[in-house]
């Protein structure tokens, strides 16, 4: 059995009783406060073996209290909560020292486990150094999918370990990369890319690691490779499954003893670079077919990192759509929005060409048409009647969810159940892809479908009534206005 003393600060009641519950079953002594200002004095007191808070109090904000509790107890482990699920969270209590960080609504389970690792594995975590912000962030999204990846990227900031990328084209691998830099303790110096599908093959080398003069017929002079250019820096080297087999070698060799020579050179040059690599290709694949060295791709795949597609994170487009609308003005092209029919037939759509492809319908619209509000007509028009599209079950209708709510007492219209409704999604989700096995990311795509038409019939049911609606799912009321506006469901008054 677990032992040791927690500390628990959060505004909402529900989530103190319920963490309090959770870590009580585990064997934890706990003491739960809606304050930061409780939560300093007990922390100045000596109290706590861990401290569990969210990051908006009544009274201060976590993040202003992180680094007064890190100077005064330096080995007391942070768990940092929230439900303002941006990259620039995750970083923001990664640098001010938090052991972890769990986006709100959190599983209860992972949480305790957190805490499990964090009292069995006790060391000094010194505050790191502020990360100044740019304007805006770099990574938009708060489906699950991205939650890990920025948990995943803020503790890889503070190091050197090399990273392999993989995803589709367009999923925004390079944006991670260079998060990565400008986050991490290397961004003072160089980012460099070069991208291996777009050099000549026989240039490669030359580009990686630069050339003497004479090293070849027109070299006329010396000249400096990327590794050279991202000395101190990071180097990224997108599509690292086109580089030739002679290059990989002599990459290998970088990776292994940490220097290399330039093409028609004799001196070993030392290198201190981090590298990050990237690619929208199966590497094992090109492995079997002899297309890429094994040992590399160890080397390489230190920290493998998987981007979704668009279509695996649909709930994140409305916040795309606004962030690209907003830098589209930056430049200089008209302000717009988008209405909630067209944002409906933007997260229905497939997106085979992934956030560039959205990010470039973006400033058409906003270059092309007159309406401020961007209606369902123009998206129709500008993706086409035939655009492929993500089938949605019952396509957004409550009707499919109205038992398991008439079953609560609540009267609603339609007598379907929630069970055909998901093995009708579930039926024609693999009659699509026949007998192969469909794209990853299934449980997320199924939840959606069956997260937007219950909590559009408990809403409709209770007429509008956010605390009803979610005392009736078993919600907290700040986990329903989330999926609300993650959702984008529209919301019916309630009548006075």
């Amino acid at each position: 059995m677990a032992t040791g003393n927690i500390l628990v600060a959060d505004d909402d009641a529900a989530i103190r009783t319920v963490l309090s519950q959770a870590l009580t079953r585990a064997g934890y002594e706990v003491r739960v406060t809606g304050t930061a200002g409780t939560l300093w004095r007990w922390v100045q007191a000596g109290e706590g073996d861990l401290v569990i808070t969210d990051v908006v109090m009544p009274d201060e904000n976590a993040f202003e209290l992180l680094p007064r509790i890190k100077q005064l107890r330096p080995d007391l482990p942070i768990i940092v909560m929230s439900a303002q699920n941006t990259f620039m969270t995750a970083i923001k209590a990664s640098e001010r020292g938090a052991y972890d960080y769990l986006p709100k609504p959190f599983d209860l389970k992972e949480l305790v486990n957190i805490v499990g690792r964090a009292m069995s594995e006790p060391r000094t975590r010194l505050p790191k150094e502020k990360v100044e912000e740019i304007e805006g962030m770099p990574l938009v999204g708060r489906s699950p999918a991205m939650q890990e990846i920025y948990r995943t990227l803020a503790r890889l900031m503070q190091t050197d370990l090399t990273v392999m990328i993989t995803g589709e084209s367009g999923t925004g691998k390079e944006l991670v990369a260079r998060a990565l830099h400008d986050y991490g303790k290397r961004r003072d110096g160089p980012f460099v890319a070069i991208n291996m599908a777009a050099i000549p093959r026989d240039l490669i080398e030359s580009e990686l690691f630069g050339h003497e003069k004479g090293a070849f017929t027109g070299a006329n002079s010396r000249s400096a490779g990327r590794f050279e250019q991202a000395e101190s820096g990071t180097l990224f080297l997108d599509e690292i499954g086109d580089m030739p087999m002679e290059a990989q070698t002599r990459l290998l060799r970088v990776l292994q003893q940490g220097e290399y020579t330039t093409v028609g050179g004799r001196t070993p040059i030392k290198t201190n670079v981090r590298i990050v690599a990237a690619t929208n290709k199966d590497l094992r694949i090109l492995i079997q077919q002899g297309l890429f060295r094994e040992d590399l791709f160890f080397r390489l795949n230190v920290v493998p990192l998987r981007l979704p597609p668009l279509r695996e994170r649909t709930e994140d487009v409305p916040d795309l759509v606004r962030h690209f609308f907003k830098q589209a003005a930056a430049e200089g092209l008209p302000m717009k929005h988008m209405d909630a029919a067209a944002l409906e037939r933007m997260k229905r759509y497939r997106w085979p060409g992934n956030i560039r492809e959205l990010e470039n319908l973006i400033r058409r619209l906003a270059a092309l048409y007159p309406q401020e509000v961007v209606s369902d007509q123009l998206v129709e028009a500008e993706l086409g009647h035939d655009a492929p599209m993500v089938s949605r079950g019952t396509n957004g209708s409550s009707a499919s969810m109205a038992a398991p709510i008439a079953a609560s007492g609540v009267a609603v219209e339609d007598d379907s159940t929630l069970s055909s409704s998901v093995e009708h999604h579930l039926s024609a989700l693999f009659r699509t892809h026949g007998e192969q096995l469909p794209p990853p990311g299934l449980y997320h795509r199924v939840l959606r479908e069956i997260e937007y038409p219950l909590i559009s019939a408990a809403l409709s049911a209770t007429r509008g009534n956010q605390i009803k609606a979610a005392e009736l799912l078993g919600l907290n009321r700040n986990t329903l206005r989330k999926k609300v506006r993650d959702l984008d469901i529209r919301l019916m008054r309630s009548p006075r």
